[in-house]
């Protein structure tokens, strides 16, 4: 046994210097190693563990980085335990409770918000297949591509990617992401792109800026449910606009200008969730119609650069429109931890925009904003995208083979050429949410319609997506949505009983 009791796994676990730091700040916190106790000289404590002398010294180094040791030449290393104050108390002194449900204000609980509130992580089994989730498998994460970009960050402009960012985002990321919107054909200049932390940031902000308590703002029947959900954080109306095959019906936009909206927020080019693209001729139309109207046109391009095949893409509605506000992302086609988006905006809304993004965190985190300029600078996106296209490529063919297969003939749906998933439009009789019930049983989760519902007049459906799992349980997952439709079609109708009233 070694002076301090502890073992490290050499095979298999992290690495042995955090083995060796996390026993040792374990028990100098409980108390084991207590303030001023002498830990082993590092090469004797080496010599016991069978470790590299170096090990040890790495280890007692990150210790006394983080407080817990503190060490003096000649005399050795000394616990440093972290010190509370002797009358803190253990908890919270009992009081009335407040009560909060009824100091919620009516924005909070508008019902895109209740629905937010009221979901929970379903109870899904071991083993499911899991087509709600809308993210990158691990193994398509840039991990060393980004590590690359963030070591040359600290180790070249380190002070300054530690510090505050400029509230409009670093100028140098700003040139990139113009770089990056001209490949994508939407014409702007740094100066009309303002960083935001995420795009649901910049939606918050457009939002906030244009829309009060009561003002309509109108939208895709079915659409974003974080939109929804800034929407109605605002006090603001939503109203789900019907669609045909070709986007947004302009004569339904014609009647709904009676309500005098603010704004029209649309996905032309992948309607999350339903995959639906605009043509070219209807973004006129409609952009036509907003002119006219005078409503704010707020565009959001999530899913730019996610092409599964090579069919055309209309032009962005920024392009043909300089007052359309363009908002972006890089979460879907490189990290979403980056937390990195932007808006591009008309030179008169933006000190607007910045005034509340500043309420907001003061700016988007400098080291990010630097190692993702970096890493567009190197042309690292393109090198990743070209990985990434065929990948999901391979898994959206997975799920509609197995959709193919499977449905049955009157549930509608088409095969997406660009996004992460695929909507379901069910019959009449078949309920989304039992399916979804249904599904969870059977081993599979999906998305049920209503958390994308604009109003309550959307026609019911599902979402599945197909980014996060392998083709062989996508192909499994296609087969229990459709076992749990056709369960769910044969259920006794509720209005099917007969009561005799007397």
């Amino acid at each position: 046994m070694n002076a301090l009791g502890i073992a490290v796994q050499a095979e298999g676990g992290p690495p042995l210097y955090q083995q060796l730091f996390e026993q040792i700040a374990g028990r100098i916190r409980s108390g084991a190693f207590p303030d001023g106790y002498r830990l082993p000289p590092t090469r004797a404590l080496a010599s016991q563990l069978g470790l590299h002398r170096n090990t040890v010294v790495r280890a007692y180094a990150e210790l006394e980085a983080a407080g817990f040791l503190t060490s003096t030449v000649g005399r050795g290393s000394f616990v440093k335990a972290p010190r509370f104050a002797e009358d803190a108390p253990s908890a919270p002194a009992p009081r009335r409770g407040l009560p909060w449900r009824s100091m919620v204000s009516e924005a909070a609980r508008a019902e895109p918000m209740e629905r937010f509130r009221r979901a929970r992580r379903a109870s899904v089994p071991r083993g499911a297949v899991d087509l709600t989730r809308m993210q990158p498998p691990a193994e398509m994460l840039p991990v060393d591509l980004f590590r690359r970009c963030v070591e040359h960050v600290l180790r070249t402009s380190g002070p300054k990617a530690l510090g505050y960012a400029p509230k409009e985002g670093f100028r140098r990321l700003r040139e990139a992401i113009v770089e990056d919107l001209a490949r994508l054909a939407v014409p702007c200049a740094a100066d009309d792109v303002l960083v935001t932390t995420g795009s649901q940031q910049g939606l918050d902000l457009v939002a906030r800026a244009l829309l009060g308590p009561g003002e309509v703002v109108l939208t895709h029947a079915s659409t974003y449910s974080g939109a929804l959900q800034v929407f109605a954080a605002t006090g603001a109306h939503v109203v789900g606009v019907p669609s045909d095959e070709e986007g947004p019906d302009v004569g339904a936009l014609r009647r709904l200008g009676a309500r005098r909206p603010k704004a029209l927020y649309l996905m032309p080019n992948h309607v999350n969730p339903t995959g639906a693209c605009m043509t070219a001729a209807r973004r006129e139309a409609v952009l036509d119609w907003a002119r006219d109207a005078q409503v704010a046109v707020i565009e959001d391009d999530y899913a730019a650069d996610l092409e599964l095949d090579d069919a055309p893409i209309p032009p962005a509605m920024r392009a043909l429109d300089a007052d359309v506000i363009h908002v972006g992302t890089f979460s879907k086609r490189l990290i979403p931890a980056l937390r990195i988006g932007y808006l591009v905006v008309p030179p008169s809304l933006a000190p607007y925009l910045l005034a509340l993004k500043h309420t907001s965190d003061l700016g988007s985190s400098a080291l990010t904003q630097l190692a993702l300029a970096e890493l567009l600078e190197r042309g690292y996106l393109a090198a990743h995208l070209n990985r990434l296209r065929p990948f999901y490529r391979a898994r959206r063919d997975a799920l509609c083979d197995g959709l193919r297969a499977h449905l049955p003939r009157d549930v509608r749906w088409q095969r997406p050429v660009r996004g992460l998933s695929v909507w379901l439009e069910l019959p009449e009789e078949v309920d989304p949410e039992r399916v979804f019930e249904e599904g969870l049983g059977r081993g599979v989760l999906v998305a049920p319609g209503r958390h994308f519902a604009a109003d309550e007049g959307t026609r019911p459906g599902l979402r599945l997506n197909f980014c996060s799992e392998p083709e062989g349980r996508l192909a499994l997952g296609a087969e229990r949505v459709a076992q749990a439709i056709e369960a769910v079609r044969q259920e006794p109708r509720a209005d099917a009983a007969v009561v005799d009233v007397v």
